[in-house]
């Protein structure tokens, strides 16, 4: 009898098994969607926060060089500005619209010109260039 009860029950466990095996496997499926999912959001999650501070870097470094470069030019302006004054006593309209052609040189060519060439020079110069 023993012999029996244990076929009956070896039956028994293979017919619970043939039925529980798609609902294991559709659990599984679930399962392993489930995570696909969670890790997608966890990537763009992690990819947005990445773009995010790489945008931020990227700014405040792109912000850093243009105020030291727009620093630089009004620098050089003033020093233009001031060479004018003091060697012209005042920066009239003329001298004021030879300013900007002269931001455009290197300070090491602006400087000697304003230092050497006199007031008609400098005009005749930039009027020529324009």
């Amino acid at each position: 009898m023993e012999v029996k009860q244990d076929q009956d029950l070896e039956e028994g466990d293979k017919e619970i098994i043939m039925r529980l095996a798609p609902l294991y496997q559709q659990d599984r499926e679930q399962a392993i969607l489930e995570g696909e999912q969670r890790g997608e959001q966890r990537g763009i999650q992690q990819g947005i926060q990445q773009g995010v501070q790489q945008g931020i870097q990227q700014g405040v470094q792109q912000g850093i060089q243009q105020g030291v470069q727009q620093g630089i030019q009004q620098g050089e302006r003033l020093v233009i500005q001031n060479l004018l004054q003091v060697r012209f006593g005042c920066v009239d309209e003329e001298l004021a619209e030879i300013i900007e052609p002269l931001l455009a040189l290197p300070p090491e060519e602006f400087t000697p010109m304003l230092l050497q060439l006199s007031r008609e020079e400098l005009l005749a110069r930039f009027r020529e260039s324009n």
